[in-house]
């Protein structure tokens, strides 16, 4: 062993790559090859979607380019976004080591992509280790935010799914589509900016002379109990939001109860509306928790795909 170490440790040092040839040594030049192999491989880890497919690379541990590529179908999601991910980031079919496939859509895929070694990890598995990662911390709930939610309790038992409610960007979709006839997400956020939440939800202050124990004037009684038949658009559209994450939020602090965590890694392309900015805070201080937005919120699922193959080797 100490001759492999000091063996890795010459060749960070002197970053020599004509050793083999200089040492007419075959065990020294197979370490050699595999110490190669090892510095140029990458993981892969792909979150398929049934029309959107997340794509990234784990290499030394770091994450590599996240990616997001959308179809009409599973299939042709999975492969148009690893062609594209390669071609992109110029690696080669010979630099992954491992594809790691996760969600719905992986279902679809019943052969090695690209005939590289290709195994599949469980979704839930995949939220808690890409959470874990992504905000260093070990004990605390993730919460999916996904099409609908899921709830992910990580502590020191494992990692283990505890739950989900059926409100999510499916919701906000489907709701939008009705009431403010257009189903686009960047859309509807986008209006509400203008919006009011306070012209369509009730708030304590409504209902309330005074701030009752543990609930400040500002916060909601009840979503939506103040809108009126002319309601603008724009204060639906805000209204619309704040109901699907006030209610994931309080679905996730609820979750909490029997348990000492009070940390929520917040994951899924519903962190990517600048409301959570404001919807989250809020809750953080009416409920003195944490609800935490990492740096690839939208990538955690992929990251802790290709995290499960990196830690069981």
């Amino acid at each position: 062993m100490d001759e492999f170490f000091y063996f890795f440790f010459f060749l960070r040092v002197t970053s020599c790559r004509c050793f083999c040839h200089v040492k007419k040594n075959k065990y020294l030049c197979d370490i050699y090859n595999l110490y190669q192999h090892i510095i140029m491989s990458i993981v892969i880890g792909i979150d398929v979607g049934i029309s959107t497919t997340k794509i990234i690379g784990i290499k030394d541990m770091k994450v590599v380019s996240p990616m997001r590529i959308t179809a009409a179908d599973p299939v042709t999601s999975l492969y148009g976004a690893f062609g594209k991910y390669l071609y992109e980031n110029h690696i080669e079919l010979k630099d992954v080591e491992q594809v790691m496939l996760t969600g719905v859509g992986a279902a679809y895929i019943e052969k090695p992509v690209y005939g590289l070694p290709t195994c599949k990890c469980d979704e839930f598995v995949a939220d808690g280790l890409g959470a874990r990662f992504e905000s260093g911390l070990d004990r605390i709930i993730v919460v999916s935010m996904g099409t609908g939610t899921s709830l992910v309790l990580c502590d020191d038992d494992g990692i283990r799914h505890i739950g989900g409610i059926s409100m999510g960007g499916g919701t906000l979709a489907g709701l939008s589509r009705i009431m403010l006839k257009t189903s686009d997400i960047k859309q509807v956020s986008e209006l509400a900016k203008k919006g009011d939440v306070s012209k369509v939800s009730l708030m304590i202050g409504d209902i309330s002379p005074h701030p009752l124990p543990g609930l400040p004037m500002n916060v909601t009684a009840s979503l939506f109990g103040n809108a009126n038949t002319d309601a603008a658009k724009e204060d639906i559209a805000i209204g619309l939001i704040h109901t699907v994450l006030q209610t994931i939020g309080s679905a996730a602090v609820l979750a909490s109860l029997n348990s000492d965590i009070k940390e929520f890694v917040m994951i899924g392309n519903l962190t990517l509306l600048p409301q959570c900015n404001e919807v989250f805070p809020m809750m953080e201080q009416l409920y003195n928790v944490r609800f935490i937005i990492p740096k690839y919120s939208q990538f955690c699922t992929a990251i802790g795909a290709a995290l499960k193959y990196v830690y069981n080797n």
